[in-house]
């Protein structure tokens, strides 16, 4: 951005001068954004810029901007959108997320106005909602994500963002600070996750989500600082994506796959109860006949019965041993498969 300084404005705000380009970056009273540069978007460029931003303003005609990602920053927005994918599952209905896509407020005449991008956007009835398209979620057009994520790594969505998504109207925020520290994160700022709910206009913090039942700030920290999901973890979204069908009348087996999955493991199941069954048959004729016959007559009489798998068919060469007097003649009318 070329040769920067710093001054404070009239009402006392610390704004940003580039001496290189004649541009002063402005505060915005009430709205800060740590951990951001302020890049100069004019309203005829917005629609064509492809940088990542924080939020946009038109009457500043400035971008926050925080780059470069890194993976802390990126990981619990990833494991959300994975963890979310198998609470679906569970649920049996699709979650559906859009990552980091804009989220725009337009002015009167239905221009841009403002537009924040969070890290991670959760609709939790796709089918049903009125969706984003291809370009941004707008305010006032389309339904509300039911969760937008912030991952506050190197940032404080607290001082800006948030109170944007409060006077917005949208319905639950969290915020995560990752365990793995940040050198430039305040020592005062410690990890964990925070989850906002709006109500009645205002936001106020909640320890479990409401979009989610029953997964607490606690557990949802710790399922999106994990490199790989635990026992746990899965354990804690398998009972919310439970109790999520519970109340809308779905389950696993309205999922296509798991449904596949569970009935592919009952077929395999039978088929080992069955074979199991038939082993334990044999063994017994096996007994029964070396008794009357002796081993190696017994022995030939079950090699032969295992190409028998008719529990009938087996039940008859028992009958065998009992009306046969002798080994030759159990041999010789065992029936066939």
């Amino acid at each position: 951005m070329g040769s920067t300084t710093i001054r404070l404005d009239a009402e006392g705000f610390p704004i940003r001068v580039d001496a290189d380009k004649g541009w002063t970056a402005p505060s915005l009273p009430g709205l800060e954004f740590p951990g951001c540069t302020p890049r100069r978007v004019k309203r005829s460029e917005i629609d064509a810029y492809e940088g990542r931003i924080e939020f946009w303003d038109a009457d500043a005609e400035t971008a926050w901007v925080c780059e470069p990602a890194t993976p802390v920053h990126e990981r619990p927005s990833r494991a959300l959108a994975a963890l979310a994918e198998r609470i679906a599952a569970v649920r049996g209905s699709p979650v559906t997320c859009f990552g980091s896509m804009d989220l725009l407020l337009r002015d009167g005449d239905g221009a841009p106005r403002r537009i924040l991008e969070a890290d991670e956007s959760l609709y939790l009835h796709p089918l049903s909602a009125n969706l984003p398209g291809s370009a941004a979620m707008v305010v006032g057009v389309h339904d509300f994500p039911d969760v937008v994520l912030e991952v506050d790594h190197t940032t404080d969505a607290r001082q800006g963002k948030l109170k944007l998504y409060e006077a917005w109207g949208f319905p639950e925020v969290w915020i995560q600070v990752p365990a793995e520290p940040a050198p430039s994160r305040p020592r005062s700022r410690l990890p964990g996750l925070t989850i906002y709910l709006l109500e009645g206009g205002v936001y106020r913090v909640s320890g479990e989500s409401r979009a989610f039942p029953g997964w607490t700030a606690e557990n949802i920290h710790a399922a999106l600082d994990e490199k790989a999901p635990t026992a746990a973890t899965l354990e804690t979204i398998e009972r919310v994506g439970l109790e999520l069908g519970a109340r809308e009348g779905t389950g696993p087996d309205d999922d296509p796959m798991l449904r596949s999955q569970r009935r592919q493991a009952m077929r395999q199941g039978i088929e080992q109860g069955i074979e199991r069954g038939l082993t334990a048959q044999r063994e017994m004729l096996r007994r029964q006949a070396e008794r009357k016959f002796g081993r190696t007559a017994a022995a030939e009489f079950v090699s032969r019965l295992e190409a028998v798998s008719d529990p009938a068919r087996l039940a008859e060469a028992g009958e065998r041993i009992i009306d046969c007097d002798t080994g030759d003649d159990l041999l010789a009318q065992l029936p066939s498969e």
